[in-house]
């Protein structure tokens, strides 16, 4: 049973496992120029790779129910819980998790992007595919694909904030 939006979700797959490979690549540029690897450089891999691989698995989640012959309804339902819950988790902690690996928070472009307005919409994802409204399907996939995009803004604008770093940089974080 092929479900809606299959396709979709297999190429938003291959584009986020893509995209974490890429963005582990550029992370190594600072260190492969002789610059030591900070806590901020650190912080951003990891919750990069976290991020996406959250995605990813709720890109694939709708395609492994269906080989269960799953109704739809139920498809959209079950991924949109097993994806939003996790990934709200990670939006909603991203401010405190910051603040206690490099001592500061984010700064305002990424708590509004990253933090508000990623929450915002995985929270809509949620309610809309629960409230069972008819395109299920379509809210899923819009609400996984801003997330994504929500994360390269994320990566893009924090990468601008590690490549200013000086070569050499504390291994401490410095307190507010």
């Amino acid at each position: 049973m092929e479900i809606k939006g299959a396709t979709l979700l297999y190429a938003l797959a291959g584009l986020m496992i893509t995209f974490a490979g890429f963005s582990a690549l550029l992370l190594t540029l600072r260190q492969a120029a002789g610059a030591r690897v900070s806590l901020l450089d650190r912080y951003l891999a990891k919750t990069v790779m976290t991020y996406i691989f959250v995605l990813t698995a709720g890109a694939l989640l709708p395609a492994l129910l269906a080989l269960y012959d799953i109704q739809e309804k139920w498809i959209w339902r079950g991924s949109g819980v097993l994806f939003a819950l996790p990934m709200l988790s990670l939006q909603l902690t991203y401010p405190r998790r910051r603040r206690k690996a490099v001592g500061k928070g984010p700064p305002p472009a990424i708590f509004a992007v990253f933090v508000v307005f990623g929450s915002a919409v995985t929270l809509a994802l949620l309610v809309y595919i629960l409230a069972g409204l008819q395109y299920s399907a379509a809210a899923y996939i819009t609400g996984l694909t801003i997330d994504f995009f929500t994360v390269i803004f994320g990566f893009v604008t924090a990468l601008d904030v590690v490549m200013l770093q000086p070569m050499e940089v504390s291994e401490r974080p410095t307190p507010d």
